[in-house]
Parts: structure tokens; sequence; C-alpha cells
């Protein structure tokens, strides 16, 4: 069985962070690990407080797993601090591991930010040039972009700049663009590659982003090219979004398990 490892942030409530990323290997066939570098207080409805663990905790943690287990992957979500994003780069780098996908989370549905802005160049210049592929959301890509995305093209530009970071491939969401499909624009190899799916009215969409790129990381581990890996983990996230769960009193979770539990 693959052995993925998603380094990220707590969710109390179960639906996003490394609780969705469990979940969401698991549902694609692999054997997830994890390696928690901030624990949050969150439900559906908010983000009320988090704290970061210390650097040399976060570091054991990742010597812990990558000198026992056969990583085949490595999924990044939240790493909320300029020193917590360059010890998971060094890390990263002194273990080698042959596919990361880098969830670039920088702020929660309640606005909450999960990442601190001095961060920002951290990230752009130590984490992502070892991304084989980076998974940002609209809201994220603006970030990384430094412009608007209001459509398809403009996802598509802002997707060529942030490649230009050094990552592999870019892979922009486009769950926030209106339109009754959703769209996500792969930039890789110069090449443009459009996943569409029927846009599923819900505002259960708790963990969304979080589930879609460990399963991205799951299904690239399992051998599939980046194409068919994202393709794949599409339908799953869509499946997930179609079966998600109306639990809580805000934006519930994605069904990770819809295909056993529906």
């Amino acid at each position: 069985m693959k052995q993925i490892l998603t380094i990220a942030g707590s969710d109390s409530g179960g639906g996003a962070g490394i609780q969705a990323d469990i979940k969401a290997i698991s549902a694609n066939g692999g054997y997830a690990m994890s390696v928690i570098t901030s624990v949050t207080a969150q439900n559906t409805v908010a983000v009320t407080d988090a704290f970061d663990l210390p650097i040399s905790l976060i570091e054991a943690q990742l010597d812990a797993v990558f000198t026992d287990f056969n990583v085949a992957s490595v999924k990044t979500g939240m790493l909320s601090s300029s020193a917590i994003v360059e010890a998971v780069t060094e890390k990263l780098k002194e273990y080698t591991p042959p596919v990361v996908v880098v969830d670039p989370v920088m702020i929660s549905k309640s606005k909450f930010s999960l990442l601190k802005e001095e961060a920002i160049d951290s990230l752009k210049t130590a984490l992502i040039p070892l991304a084989t592929v980076i998974t940002p959301n609209i809201y994220e890509a603006e970030l990384l972009a430094q412009q608007d995305i209001r459509n398809t093209d403009e996802a598509k530009n802002a997707a060529k700049v942030i490649a230009e970071l050094g990552c592999h491939a870019v892979l922009v969401k486009g769950g926030h663009l209106t339109g009754n499909r959703a769209t996500d624009v792969l930039y890789c190899d110069g090449e443009w590659t459009f996943f569409e799916a029927e846009w599923v009215e819900t505002e259960n969409t708790h963990g969304t982003g979080c589930t879609y790129s460990a399963a991205i990381a799951t299904q690239l581990a399992h051998g599939k090219d980046l194409r068919d890996a994202i393709r794949t983990a599409k339908a799953y996230i869509t499946g997930a979004i179609q079966h998600a769960l109306d639990i809580g009193h805000g934006h519930g979770p994605t069904h990770h398990f819809f295909m056993v539990n529906s």
C-alpha cells in the first residue's frame, strides 16, 4: 500500500486539515501518515483560535515518518509561519520525497488567517519551488500572483505567473468562479489542461481544498501521471461534495467515504 504523508494543521471539527487529509488519502486507497504543524479550535462555523507547535516537534515528527516509512508522496497544508515553512522545506530537501503537492492554505472560510503575512515570501521562495504541483484556490492564486481572477482566462494568467516561482505545475481551482461548471486550470510544461465538473449547489463545502489536494497526492503516489491524477481526484471531490454532510451549524464537511456509506 502506498504511504502518503500530510503536513498540515489539525481541525477539531474534523472536516478540513489533517483530519480531512487522512480521510481522503484512505478513501483513495493510500495509507495516511501525518505531521501536525498547528492545532486549531475550529468547527463548521469558524476558526476561533490556533496554536503553532514548536519547530523542534515538527522536525521530530518529520524525522520519525521519513526514517521509518517509504513515503510515496507528500501533501502540505497549513504552514502558518516562516519558521514552519522553512523547517518543512529543509526536511523535504533532506529526504527528497518523489512527489510534493503544496496546498497553500492561507485563510479560512470565516476569514481567520491561517498563514501569517511574513510567511508568504518563504512560501514563494522556499517551498513552492519544490512542488510537483501547487493547488491554490482563486483567492490564494490572486495573492500569489498579485492579480485579480474573475474568469478562466485570468486564472490561466495567474497560473503562469505562479509557475514562474519554480514549481513544476500549477492547478488553479475554480470552485469560487461564477458559472454552471466548476473549472480548474492546470498549467504544466507550457500547456493548459482544463478539468470541468458539474457545479454542485450546496453550502456544505468545508475542507474541499484539503480533500482535493490530498486525493491528488494519493493518486500521484499510485503512479498516475499528473493529469490523470487530477482527473481522478476531481471526480472524487465532486462526489464528496454531491454527498456532503449537513451537520453542524455552518458549512458542513464533504463526505469522504460517500462511495461506501452513501
